[in-house]
């Protein structure tokens, strides 16, 4: 749309269905660049991306042409397909219902880019719940603890 001018920087944080740890360091690059091209091919620009074992964070500057739930929507469903298909694990890999989304300005996204570079570091003084619940917190998200991501089971 002409005049249209827009900065929107959006951290989006997935989980594994159950947390359980099926990102494996062997093919989580390739995840990685697959996610990248479904956040490019959609007219956004990835700025940064890295996963645990049980978990994803991206974050990409963000172009109001789609609605960040259809982006995500595409992101997980296009990608739990194509990883079931590269047959990367035993089991069928899905992610867990929903996401967390959070925003930032144009100052912040050297820090946030580095801090999801680091997350295999930041994560071993901090689990992936209460990081999450942290970021709820800072960025005053109401929510209820019986639809936050599910503890490990």
């Amino acid at each position: 749309m002409a005049n249209t001018y827009t900065q929107i920087h959006i951290q989006c944080v997935i989980a594994v269905k159950f947390r359980q740890s099926l990102i494996k360091s062997t093919w989580k690059e390739e995840l990685h660049k697959y996610i990248t091209g479904i956040i490019k091919n959609n007219g956004h620009k990835m700025i940064s991306i890295n996963s645990m074992p049980d978990h994803l964070h991206l974050f990409f500057g963000f172009r109001p042409t789609q609605s960040l739930s259809d982006l995500m929507k595409m992101v997980k469903g296009s990608s739990s397909e194509w990883i079931n298909e590269e047959k990367f694990n035993n089991s069928p890999f899905k992610w867990q219902e929903g996401y967390g989304a959070f925003s930032y300005s144009r100052s912040q996204i050297k820090k946030v880019a580095l801090y999801i570079e680091n997350q295999e570091e930041h994560h071993r003084h901090k689990n992936f719940l209460e990081e999450y619940k942290q970021f709820l917190d800072h960025f005053e998200v109401d929510y209820d603890e019986k639809y936050i991501f599910k503890p490990l089971e």
